[in-house]
């Protein structure tokens, strides 16, 4: 990566956010200096508390999506659902497990997040890893070579009923934009959108890119 500081925001409300969300995930794959032959997706939360249950909706969603084919041979794997969360208690065991399963994975990872008033249903695309649990101050292990986060909730207010009381339907959006933009940049096919713009179609990439430096 040219820098582990890059975050990009996108508002859930707007129409076009799952395809900004794709276009941008795809240019931070194509800038990584890392192997992305084998991508596994990490999905973390619960779906014990609504507002932590992001990560396990996106991860049931895209497993959804993607059954019925063999998503190891297209290079994609999920790790996180509904019927089988990843989340702080299992975090380091399933961290230990993927990577003795894969011996290069390209780590994206997924988690629901805290944040202002005015980015509460925002989605963020991010280099680096993700440190889970920050918000609600859990000591758990960085994850990631890539993270996406949901905006579930407003931080800092030290509410122990926080998660518990974030309403479903925000998370429910943001899932739904998550999913639909990681299709977009990885399994173009099943996205449901168009143009199909991924890092597996080069022709249209570079087509893509030329216009962008055209503008």
């Amino acid at each position: 990566m040219k820098t582990l500081t890059e975050n990009y925001y996108f508002d859930t409300a707007k129409p076009n956010a799952a395809c900004k969300m794709g276009v941008q995930l795809t240019e931070l794959l194509l800038k990584s200096d890392r192997s992305i032959e084998d991508v596994v997706i990490i999905c973390i939360g619960t779906d014990r508390s609504t507002g932590d249950s992001l990560g396990p909706i996106v991860g049931y969603k895209l497993s959804k999506t993607l059954h019925g084919k063999n998503m190891r041979k297209s290079g994609i794997t999920v790790y996180g659902t509904l019927a089988s969360p990843v989340h702080a208690t299992n975090l380091e065991s399933i961290l230990s497990d993927i990577y003795y399963r894969h011996s290069n994975p390209f780590c994206i990872a997924i988690d629901a997040s805290l944040g202002t008033q005015g980015h509460i249903g925002y989605v963020t695309v991010g280099t680096g890893p993700l440190k889970p649990g920050l918000g609600v101050n859990k000591q758990l292990p960085d994850v990631g070579d890539l993270h996406i986060t949901g905006i579930v909730n407003l931080s800092g207010t030290n509410d122990p009923m926080l998660l518990q009381t974030t309403r479903l339907n925000i998370v429910m959006e943001l899932a739904d934009v998550i999913v639909k933009g990681l299709l977009y940049c990885l399994d173009p096919v099943n996205s449901g959108l168009k143009p199909h713009i991924s890092f597996f179609n080069p022709i249209k990439l570079s087509h893509y890119f030329t216009d962008r430096q055209a503008d």
